[in-house]
């Protein structure tokens, strides 16, 4: 999933999917890269379970996926419980040592 959300382009795929669904050719009219290339920035986040992606006639209608972005958020919010306690633990250790001149 972050390996999917690493690139620019795909991060602005799934924010305007989760606002409002689009066709792959509404997609691709944003960037200045080929429908093809709008195509696989899609597989990839339809691998990573970001974007789900519907046949409608002989469109394809992508939809963000809010569930895995709620997944992914609480998991990077459990991350920063972690490391907010490590550095918290840190600062405590060298406040109780006497500094050296």
């Amino acid at each position: 999933m972050f390996r999917a959300l690493a690139d620019a382009t795909r991060r602005d795929i799934v924010r305007r999917t989760l606002t409002a669904e689009a066709s792959i050719s509404e997609l691709a009219s944003a960037y200045d890269m080929s429908f093809a290339a709008v195509q696989k920035h899609v597989a990839v986040l339809e691998a990573a379970d970001l974007v789900a992606r519907t046949p409608q006639g002989r469109e394809r209608i992508i939809r963000g996926n809010p569930e895995t972005i709620r997944r992914a958020q609480e998991l990077l919010g459990r991350f920063e419980q972690i490391w907010r306690s490590r550095i918290a633990r840190l600062d405590a250790f060298l406040a109780e040592r006497p500094e050296r001149p």
